[in-house]
């Protein structure tokens, strides 16, 4: 390593027995390999791949300016975040729960097409929603609808975003698409 760095239990990272890791310092190149998939991340600071354990620093790559480096504690939470978050990905397959609450609200599996699902909101006019390639869907009683893959976990939650966007719920029934176990504060009607 050369430098003397000071490792805190805050900064490292275990790797499970599952992910193998590889670490090019050169190029400050990071490769993850698990049971699913293999991902790569290349952060903005360096990154030392230390027996069992991934130890991020606050040393930067680059020559920064004095602005970047006041912001040195946040990169490095933020990288830490990512590898967390990659290790999860690539070792498990990430699932979202919609749930349509409303009467007639339905959720069907366009037959000619498998990235598509229709859904009937309560309007005059059935609504298509395109799934991307690499998620899949799975309706159960036609009201809940489960999109899962593996995937990065935002491109899952911004696909169930969108298609929530669709019929958010209203604050006076609670009419909508919901995700599960998400609770939704009512607000009170006119009294008469």
């Amino acid at each position: 390593m050369g430098q003397n760095i000071n490792i805190k239990n805050k900064n490292l990272i275990k790797i499970p027995e599952n992910i193998q890791v590889i670490c090019c310092t050169k190029t400050n190149l990071i490769f993850f390999k698990g049971s699913l998939t293999t991902k790569t991340l290349k952060p903005t600071i360096k990154v030392f791949h230390i027996e069992n354990f991934i130890f991020v620093s606050k040393l930067p790559i680059n020559k920064i300016s004095k602005n970047t480096l006041k912001n040195l504690s946040q990169l490095q939470g933020t990288v830490l975040a990512q590898i967390k978050l990659i290790l999860i990905e690539i070792s498990n397959t990430l699932y979202k729960k919609l749930i349509l609450i409303g009467v007639g609200y339905r959720t069907f599996m366009t037959e000619n097409l498998m990235n598509q699902i229709t859904l009937k909101l309560g309007y005059s006019h059935l609504i298509y929603h395109k799934i991307p390639l690499f998620l899949n869907t799975y309706s159960v009683k036609n009201t809940k609808l489960f999109i899962f893959g593996v995937t990065s976990y935002n491109s899952l939650t911004q696909t169930s975003a969108s298609i929530r966007q669709c019929k958010v719920p209203e604050p006076y029934k609670g009419k909508g698409i919901l995700y599960h176990q998400e609770n939704i504060i009512l607000k009170k009607g006119k009294k008469i």
